[in-house]
């Protein structure tokens, strides 16, 4: 994982996930570093302050202390430094992190709504999502060494 510089901006974003049927449900929260394009935290959990909170404390390398957006989820604000965080309605602000939920849905059969593959468990879930997650940190990192 590249180290935080203080220019860096933090996109951060949640999706909907699910384990088995429809209805035991969670989101998946990621935050994403707008330079490196590489994932720095993400949380498996519900869609509340204590999932917020927990992609917050997983923040990476001296990245709690750069500038983050989000979309107008309200516990984002709740939970971020007001100083250091901003929401916006317009979504050029978050475009590479949802760019990412595209790419994850692409890739991952599992995250797709309408879908015949699933997990039985989330801890199969979370163990997936986590080792796409590494691939992809390290192939944004063989491009930002190679520029």
């Amino acid at each position: 994982m590249v180290a935080a510089e203080a220019n860096d901006v933090l996109e951060l974003d949640e999706r909907w996930t699910y384990v088995r049927r429809k209805v035991d449900q969670g989101w998946l929260w990621l935050a994403l570093c707008r330079r490196t394009r590489q994932i720095v935290a993400d949380t498996l959990g519900d869609r509340d302050a204590g999932a917020a909170t927990d992609l917050r404390c997983s923040l990476k390398n001296g990245y709690e202390q750069v500038r983050s957006v989000s979309d107008l989820w309200p516990v984002y604000d709740e939970v971020f430094d007001l100083d250091l965080h901003q929401s916006c309605a317009y979504r050029g602000e978050t475009n590479r992190v949802e760019r990412l939920n595209a790419t994850l849905r692409h890739h991952l059969g599992r995250l797709t709504r309408k879908t015949l593959s699933f997990s039985k468990s989330w801890e199969n879930h979370s163990a997936v999502i986590h080792l796409f997650l590494l691939r992809y940190n390290q192939q944004m990192a063989k491009k930002l060494a190679s520029r």
